[in-house]
């Protein structure tokens, strides 16, 4: 009996023009200018090997199995731990991606992932705004002039580009942000705090950016640390993985998601991969949400 996987499927058809490209980015030396604990570098790699081990959706194979044969995987990238040229270099693979049609997916690393994110939107010119799922808003200023892991979307609101047109976070733990920081994300968009966050909500933010290029960024430490151990920083309280992996499958499913990442898992933490398979089921659940889209961008 037939039993593919997605390493039997990906970039089988259409390595040249593909529908989305998994794109591997592996740094943590922004977590390690922020003070947090390094070994997110090692995540890209393994998410990866999780996610080609797991199956298309059974009752959607047809749609699920057409669309990864169009995925290509880019693990070319070398960061140097210099985070703005490693920034900069992600930046011009994601503005590619972009140019062809394609959805860049991209395997953190730390948060800094999202600014080099972000800078693909700059280079091609496209107003994005951007939805962050996150224990934390990361929008500290530069530490010493150096970008950093709680920084990216401080950066990509003051990029001269003027491409941020908004700043939304979801899942924040109250004790981990500053009254001052969170005024400053209200005046940028909408902040809710992980008590706040729900499936209905998240999908009102996706609703009233609806005419906006849409970038999505997952920070793992959103989800309870028992449910992800894993992580470069733990959360104590959190949300939890059902929901966590429900919104992934609504962002892919929404046509103006128009990228994706997922940052700070961190395996040198993790307990039995238990994180690393979380991030990859992320992946796979956005994934079939993207296969199943019905409409096009509005």
């Amino acid at each position: 009996m037939s039993d593919p996987r997605l390493r039997d499927i990906i970039g089988g058809n259409n390595d040249e023009n593909p529908t989305a490209e998994i794109i591997l980015f592996p740094s943590d030396a922004g977590v390690k200018i922020n003070g947090g604990r390094t070994g997110a570098a090692d995540a890209p790699a393994l998410i990866l090997k999780q996610l080609l081990k797991l199956t298309p959706h059974p009752l959607h194979a047809v749609k699920h199995t057409s669309f990864l044969e169009n995925v290509r995987v880019r693990d070319d990238l070398t960061c140097s731990g210099n985070v703005e040229n490693d920034q900069e270099l992600l930046g011009e693979v994601v503005a590619e991606s972009l140019k062809k049609g394609a959805i860049p997916i991209i395997l953190g690393g730390g948060h800094e992932t999202s600014f080099g994110h972000f800078l693909g939107y700059a280079e091609e010119e496209k107003p994005v705004s951007i939805l962050n799922i996150d224990a934390h808003s990361d929008v500290r200023p530069l530490k010493k002039g150096k970008a950093h892991s709680g920084s990216p979307f401080y950066q990509a609101i003051q990029h001269p580009s003027k491409m941020c047109r908004s700043y939304n976070v979801a899942g924040i733990n109250p004790s981990s942000i500053s009254e001052e920081h969170y005024r400053f994300v209200k005046n940028q968009g909408k902040c809710l705090m992980e008590s706040e966050t729900t499936l209905p909500a998240v999908v009102k933010i996706m609703n009233d950016l609806s005419t906006e290029n849409l970038m999505i960024t997952m920070d793992m430490d959103a989800v309870n640390q028992g449910q992800a151990p894993g992580v470069s920083a733990p959360n104590s309280s959190g949300i939890s993985a059902s929901l966590w992996l429900d919104l992934a499958f609504e962002f892919g499913k929404n046509p103006n998601v128009t990228s994706f990442d997922i940052c700070e898992v961190n395996p040198a933490f993790d307990r039995d991969h238990q994180t690393v398979k979380l991030a990859a089921l992320t992946v796979w659940r956005f994934l079939l949400g993207v296969a199943l889209r019905e409409g096009k961008k509005k």
